[in-house]
């Protein structure tokens, strides 16, 4: 039966997966959870006791097994214990014995997570069995935070849960305003106050924009009305987020345009002043705006996480970069995203990572240029991260199902923590967070330092599709991971069919000013964040080279990801029934993400072809042919990912954009394709001609028409 849009939300508000166990014998030396077990808590703790009804909801639902729960119990029992001399903050432990389990935590959110590393090892296990002993383990980083992969800024408890679980300790609000975000009126006290019930910090995403300088007269008032107001009204937040383009400052750093963008621009929506905005620019004034703004927030929350993200400066000049993190305050937390701005090749194809992507795993040079002076300063280092398993690569999945690939990433932030003091994450944007079997692999790296990765990889492989095909999943596994690894990530791809999957549409010419139909709700709706009408520099010498490569990788990555997601398929029938349903759903996610890389070749394909029609190479016949053949591919394309939509309704979606590649759309596809073919190209057959071409028909900077 095919899933209706958001039935995924279902799906997210179960934070126990049930009928886990398997029917096996109880091997030698091992323990046995059996019913007339007790799960206690200490006297007078509602949070421990939240937790232990949390346990006791988890053996219902997952072990079959229907345990009691109190603060005082005798006998075989489970017990949730506060031990504040464990060693490093954060740090927990499971103790094992015939008649005990005991779950301690340096504090009481740490004995939470005592108990939920025991659900995962009775997961691994797949049974109510433990081996008895000490597994000791403590979050390698301060701070892990999230978006909501619910829906836009709105976190049901579940959710909270489930984060909770994954081994997150953070969640992430845009703040507009108090109790403000872009999509709707939230109640930042009640979200506060609710994600501390599951042991979760909340910080503010800053979507204020400051207009003030902060020297001018007057700016104290001006930007304790935004931020002290905001810490004043909810002085529960742990901190606030701040990147330079989402607030903007009118900087008198004169290698600056001195202007917020939208100051900046004419009607025609050119640049007025030809230099850099300031919110792009690592400005020299930068400290003074920092330390305006510290004064305000603190003079509300003294220990206030004041987080400043250097996003999008990596183009800048390194001495000008190191210059501003030099002049930086130490108590604050800089962040610098992971991967960006590095230049690379694949199979000889010219690459350079954008914001999101693990196509390249990172650290790129930006990032270690900014971790070495953050070091030498003594500044705490966070990072964007993605590590929550999912990027911009493919917009609209909820994880990207390429553990060894993920496995590069956790590696070089793990060698980070060591090596520079990285000690905080971001580990999602917008797209948000969705628990997968990759959050689960991170959950591992990032508490237990001395974990094997691929030895990981094999246990939750063993437990999603059970140990006796633990072979096909692997080699599935290594080809989903080498296909992500060779996307290459262009803006074109990003904010083209890459955003929307076998949804984007192929345009000619009738439709340069082509509209996606999207819920007028939605953040980024209609062409915000994703150009139909596709472009690419091929006027550019090196750019027509790279996509001429371009073309060639997605089409192996694609053969890739849709020939693992069949392998995978072809187990479903073997699986146990309470293992089906989300192998299934794993096989869905690569196959749409090997159809979307499909989409992006053919795409690419059309374009070269549309571009044949202006030139005059006496061949316009021929390239109505070629598109003909495009068009009937990917229609076949199309119509074999519906079958992946109907069945999951995450597939299509993405938090700030709503639904725009779902089966409605999809079939929106389908309708303006066969248009397409039935009259737009047998119209051009019969003039032999494209009459009045527009600007945007011809080979452009797709950057000149990125709306910020």
């Amino acid at each position: 039966m095919s899933e209706q849009n958001y039935d995924f939300q279902k799906r997210l508000l179960r934070v126990h997966r049930p009928d886990r166990r398997i029917e096996k014998p109880l091997e030698k030396g091992k323990i046995e959870i059996t019913a007339a077990w007790t799960i206690t808590y200490p006297a007078g703790n509602a949070f421990l006791g939240r937790c232990a009804a949390d346990l006791a909801d988890y053996f219902a639902v997952s072990m079959g097994l229907p345990l009691s729960v109190g603060e005082n119990a005798v006998g075989k029992r489970i017990v949730y214990v506060i031990d504040q001399s464990l060693s490093r903050e954060g740090a927990y432990r499971t103790e094992v014995s015939d008649l005990e389990v005991r779950l301690i935590g340096k504090d009481e959110r740490a004995a939470a997570q005592a108990g939920y590393l025991l659900e995962d090892v009775l997961n691994l296990e797949e049974a109510p069995y433990l081996m008895p002993g000490v597994t000791d383990r403590a979050p390698i980083f301060r701070c892990r935070m999230v978006h909501s992969g619910y829906a836009e800024d709105d976190f049901p408890d579940e959710h909270l849960n489930a984060i909770a679980h994954s081994g997150i300790n953070a969640i992430l609000v845009f703040a507009c305003d108090v109790n403000k975000s872009p999509m709707h009126e939230l109640d930042f006290n009640d979200l506060i106050a609710r994600a501390a019930r599951y042991g979760l910090d909340v910080y503010a995403y800053s979507y204020m924009k400051t207009a003030m300088h902060p020297l001018d007269e007057g700016a104290e008032a001006y930007y304790d009305s935004l931020f002290g107001n905001l810490f004043r009204k909810c002085p529960g937040f742990k901190g606030i987020v701040f990147v330079g383009e989402s607030v903007q400052f009118p900087s008198r750093d004169e290698r600056t345009s001195g202007r917020m963008r939208t100051d900046n621009i004419d009607r025609f929506g050119n640049k007025i002043i030809q230099k850099p905005d300031p919110g792009w620019f690592p400005c020299n004034d930068y400290p003074d705006w920092l330390a305006l703004v510290k004064k305000v927030i603190r003079r509300e929350k003294a220990d206030a996480d004041i987080v400043f993200w250097t996003y999008n400066w990596g183009k800048c000049a390194e001495a000008d970069r190191i210059a501003l993190i030099d002049a930086l305050p130490t108590d604050i937390s800089l962040q610098a995203t992971f991967e960006m701005f590095e230049n690379f090749k694949r199979d000889g194809v010219s690459s350079r990572s954008i914001d999101y992507t693990i196509s390249f795993p990172g650290p790129g040079a930006y990032f270690l240029s900014e971790a070495k002076a953050a070091k030498r300063r003594g500044i705490p280092l966070y990072s964007m991260t993605n590590a929550g398993g999912l990027t911009w690569d493919v917009g609209m999945v909820p994880y990207e199902p390429a553990p060894y690939q993920w496995l590069k990433r956790y590696d070089a932030m793990r060698m980070c923590h060591r090596e520079y003091g990285l000690c905080g994450s971001m580990d999602c944007h917008h797209y948000g967070f969705y628990p997968s079997f990759i959050s689960d692999l991170a959950k591992t790296l990032f508490t237990d330092e001395s974990a094997d990765g691929e030895a990981v990889i094999d246990r939750l492989i063993a437990r999603d599709w059970g140990a006796e095909n633990l072979a096909v999943v692997r080699k599935a596994y290594q080809a989903f991971s080498d296909a992500v690894n060779d996307f290459i990530m262009t803006d074109e791809e990003q904010y083209g069919p890459l955003r929307i999957g076998p949804a984007y549409p192929f345009v000619l010419f009738r439709d340069h000013q082509l509209v996606l139909p999207s819920n007028p709700k939605a953040h980024h709706k209609d062409n915000m964040i994703c150009f139909p009408n596709y472009a690419y520099p091929l006027h550019v010498a090196a750019r027509k080279e790279q996509f001429m490569g371009e073309i060639r990788l997605y089409k192996a990555s694609a053969d890739r990801l849709i020939t693992g997601a069949e392998a995978l398929r072809a187990l479903l029938p073997g699986l146990p029934p309470a293992k089906r349903d989300e192998a299934q759903r794993i096989a869905g996610v690569a196959e749409f993400m090997g159809r979307t890389a499909l989409t992006v070749h053919h795409v690419k394909r059309w374009y070269l072809e549309k571009q044949g029609l202006l030139s005059d190479d006496g061949a316009f016949d021929r390239h109505l042919d070629a598109l003909l053949a495009l068009a009937a591919a990917e229609r076949e394309n199309v119509l074999a990912t519906i079958p992946l939509t109907d069945f999951d309704s995450r597939l299509g979606f993405e938090p700030s954009m709503d639904y725009k590649g779902d089966t409605a759309h999809l079939r929106w596809k389908l309708a303006h394709l066969d248009r397409m073919v039935s009259e737009e190209i047998p119209a051009l057959r019969a003039k032999g001609v494209v009459e009045n071409p527009t600007r945007m028909d011809f080979p452009r900077n797709a950057w000149a028409y990125r709306f910020e």
